[in-house]
């Protein structure tokens, strides 16, 4: 008889400790218990290392850096860690449904099956969607498949994803052993897209799993329009651009951000979309520069990217990369002027 697949969950954590008790009672109530659970704090100051410190669960196993390394950085140091057959990766500022693991685990023996892609909705809006899987537009940008749409019926049934959401995905460990860990270059935003794509050029498939499902308190750490966000949001999409893009749809990358941008504007116009509550939350002077500075400095780490690119595992051609990168394409209207 096989024996079952485990599970290591980690999370990381920086100044949540008005997350942390909800996010962990989850974890530790699940109706098939994980191994493990990792909580890494990078570096906090809010009281959080105090709240771990005095965690008596067992399955409860604080890792305490000194500096923030970033969601990449700190999710490394445990996976390496890790001693599931399957990693949970997970955000402190979530809770999960009892069944989150379960759920997922029903897809573990399936072996062309790198990555499990969950269900993921609104803290505050549980009818919402924060995001089911993931989209790609054609210059490195993604965005969550069906961010801000009403959850229901069309969400209900397992599909094919591009990856999981960083925020609560789940990495089978022989994969992540074979093609690599999180790229700390990336350092917050963009890295769980980078990893989901060497996951694909090097041949795993993944799977969205409705019934394993989280409620997620959208960008809680830095905050929704914060400019900080916008810079690597952006300078990062030319990293993952640089890093592992076909080559043909790299070149053609310029033309896709023009029009982006193009469509950046008419949401300021508009009203709608990120960049028009970008625009009220900030100066159009403030925004142009952090872009500016964005793209400057992801030009200035493309060399660095290339020298990653040729590292990366292929077992599929450019050829199949951008049918898969078609079949879950955004549009640049719905990635500029959807909520």
């Amino acid at each position: 008889m096989t024996k079952p697949a485990t599970v290591s969950v980690v999370v990381v954590n920086w100044n949540g400790l008005h997350h942390l008790e909800t996010c962990l009672n989850a974890l530790t109530h699940q109706t098939l218990q994980p191994l493990e659970i990792f909580v890494v704090d990078n570096g906090s100051n809010d009281g959080s290392v105090a709240f771990l410190e005095q965690l008596a669960n067992p399955l409860i196993k604080p890792i305490f850096l000194n500096e923030n390394r970033g969601f990449a950085g700190g999710n490394n140091v445990a996976i390496q860690r890790c001693q599931g057959d399957w990693i949970a990766l997970i955000n402190n500022d979530t809770r999960a449904d009892l069944d989150w693991i379960r759920a997922a685990s029903t897809h573990f023996d399936t072996e062309s099956l790198g990555m499990v892609a969950s269900r993921v909705l609104r803290f505050d809006d549980p009818k919402t969607i924060d995001k089911v899987g993931h989209l790609m537009f054609p210059d490195g940008l993604n965005r969550g498949r069906a961010t801000g749409l009403p959850d229901g019926p069309p969400f209900d049934q397992p599909s094919e994803t591009l990856w999981p959401d960083g925020c609560a995905g789940f990495y089978r460990r022989s994969m992540l052993e074979q093609i690599g860990l999180l790229d700390e270059d990336f350092y917050l935003y963009g890295e769980d897209a980078e990893l989901g794509m060497r996951a694909r050029w090097a041949g795993y498939g993944c799977v969205y799993e409705p019934k394993s499902w989280i409620l997620h308190k959208h960008s809680a750490t830095l905050g929704r329009f914060n400019p900080r966000k916008l810079y690597f949001v952006e300078r990062n999409r030319i990293f993952l651009l640089v890093k592992t893009f076909p080559m043909s749809w790299l070149l053609l990358s310029p033309w896709h951000s023009l029009r982006r941008y193009v469509m950046n504007v008419v949401s300021m116009g508009s009203g709608r979309g990120a960049a028009a509550q970008f625009r009220q939350n900030q100066s159009a002077f403030a925004l142009a520069l952090t872009l500016l500075k964005a793209l400057l400095h992801g030009v200035m780490g493309a060399p660095k990217m290339l020298q990653k690119r040729r590292q990366i595992l292929r077992s599929i051609n450019g050829r199949d990369m951008k049918e898969l990168l078609r079949r879950h394409r955004i549009s640049a209207r719905e990635i500029s002027l959807q909520d």
